[in-house]
């Protein structure tokens, strides 16, 4: 038997096997559509046609993560993982086997749907079984994850088009991906259920079993156990008259409303950071500096090894620097990366063809997308904690479809945006990341190690406002607070001893 927090570990890192999806697929689109020489001449796609093969996915996605929602509150979060794991080997193979190109719109829409199933459900089914103490580590797994697949999908695409010609070269990666869901589908019914979803589902028994088993050994007598189980029966009884209200309650209540516009707030700037832009059009982008694709191919796949060294050093340090100091910290930083980049195409257009410019504008990205892993980690870890039970699934949910549908927007907008603009369209991400550490200074209580019963009181006696205040006087009694109660009923000595 492992350790409790190393169980708990585990089974989150098993569960973002549904971001190396995301990852990946996000990753191999540069290297299958826009760069792979026997992809064009076997399909002969449009400008157009192009274009739709990266919005396809996240237009799906919009659609998936608004499945997500009743499905993961009726089924179960176990039940929707496995249904998007399965959706995807669909979409996954529609694409790996296309004849034509409507294989390929279809196969991306559908891998599409599956993704934003699997975005929208994992981090709120890692959120819900993992100790206040570990969760930024296990939550930000989703975003660590997302660049090991990024990792891997950027490799593979760059050894499939340096070394086949023929349409090896687009269908290997592409048939890679069906690989980890195919597993995820099959492993996902033998982990545990959230037992949050079991209490609030009636399942009160095998919510506190569960509880034990991933926390306590299985000991359903631990008192801490017995107080994050009193906590969630306290605050699911208090919403199951408002669970058939609860669209309604998201809106009309200024606490839940508050959380609704922070999260669907951090998903949209997470996405005008430019992350997206810079993934699927690198290509394009590094030409406007006189990089030719081959060499950027192999640059972005450097890049996304840096990306992912920033995404573990930041689940080492989230639960004991924070949210707040991250977010405000890392948006700066991409900022000033986006500046100097700005500045090097600006005065080193292609035909000056200066490899000093060339390493300032390679070195600026890859600095960019190491920073980038505090806006990455954070919108689906932030999300995921601030909302009740009730309102978890559905809160989620809508800050996933912002996400999606905005990273839509950017997909269809780099490329026009770049071929009119030029240099000059990389200034709308200069704006971006100054405005985004403006907001969140100003909007965001912090929320670390902050049990997930306690948010309700944070978001409803803190201002909106928060500026430099310090936010932890509006936290309530914590569970090792409540816990050393139960305890001391009990016996004084094991007081001592939680």
């Amino acid at each position: 038997m492992f350790p409790p927090k190393v169980y708990q570990f585990l089974v989150g890192l098993f569960a973002a096997l549904g971001s190396f999806l995301y990852g990946y697929d996000l990753t191999i689109v540069a290297e299958v559509v826009v760069a792979s020489h026997s992809f064009l001449d076997y399909f002969d796609p449009s400008t157009t046609q192009v274009g739709l093969v990266a919005s396809l996915l996240t237009a799906g996605a919009v659609v998936g993560a608004g499945i997500a929602y009743p499905c993961s509150d009726r089924f179960g979060r176990r039940a929707t993982i496995l249904a998007g794991g399965i959706v995807f080997c669909l979409g996954g193979g529609l694409q790996t086997g296309a004849r034509n190109y409507s294989y390929i719109m279809g196969g991306r829409f559908i891998a599409g749907i599956a993704i934003g199933i699997l975005t929208m459900i994992i981090p709120l089914y890692q959120a819900e079984l993992v100790h206040p103490d570990i969760r930024g580590l296990v939550t930000g797994l989703q975003q660590f994850v997302l660049g090991v697949g990024g990792v891997c999908g950027s490799w593979i695409s760059y050894g499939t088009f340096v070394s086949f010609t023929d349409n090896r070269q687009w269908r290997i990666p592409l048939g890679i991906q069906i690989a980890p869901a195919a597993l995820l589908s099959a492993l996902i019914l033998l982990f545990p259920e959230s037992p949050r979803w079991l209490i609030s589902n009636g399942q009160a028994d095998k919510g506190l079993a569960t509880l034990a088993k991933l926390h306590a050994n299985g000991n359903t007598q631990d008192p801490w156990v017995l107080a994050e189980f009193e906590q969630i029966q306290l605050q699911v009884g208090e919403e199951q008259e408002l669970r058939k209200l609860s669209i309604l309650q998201l809106f009309s209540n200024k606490a839940n409303f508050r959380r609704l516009l922070l999260a669907c707030a951090m998903q949209a700037a997470t996405q005008m950071t430019g992350v997206s832009a810079i993934q699927y059009y690198s290509v394009t982008i590094f030409e406007q500096i006189g990089i030719d694709s081959t060499n950027t191919l192999r640059y972005q796949a450097i890049n996304s090894i840096i990306g992912l060294l920033g995404e573990l050093l930041l689940m080492l340090i989230v639960d004991r620097i924070g949210r707040r100091k991250l977010i405000i910290g890392g948006n700066l930083a991409m900022c000033l990366t986006y500046i100097i980049s700005t500045i090097l195409m600006a005065q080193f257009p292609p035909q000056v063809d200066n490899k000093s410019a060339h390493w300032g504008f390679i070195i600026m990205t890859w600095l960019y997308n190491f920073c980038f892993a505090s806006m990455g980690s954070l919108s689906w870890m932030i999300p995921a904690e601030i909302f009740d039970t009730a309102t978890r699934a559905m809160g989620v949910a809508m800050g996933c479809m912002v996400s999606f549908a905005v990273n839509t927007m950017i997909g269809q907008v780099t490329p026009i945006g770049m071929a009119h603009s030029g240099w000059k369209f990389y200034l709308l991400f200069v704006v971006c990341n100054f405005t985004n550490a403006v907001f969140f200074w100003a909007m965001l209580p912090e929320t670390k190690m902050l049990p997930l019963e306690e948010m309700k009181e944070l978001f409803t006696r803190s201002p909106w406002f928060v500026g430099s205040m310090d936010t932890t006087k509006f936290h309530g009694e914590s569970i090792e607070e409540r816990a050393h109660q139960i305890a001391a009923k009990e016996t004084p000595e094991h007081a001592e001893e939680v």
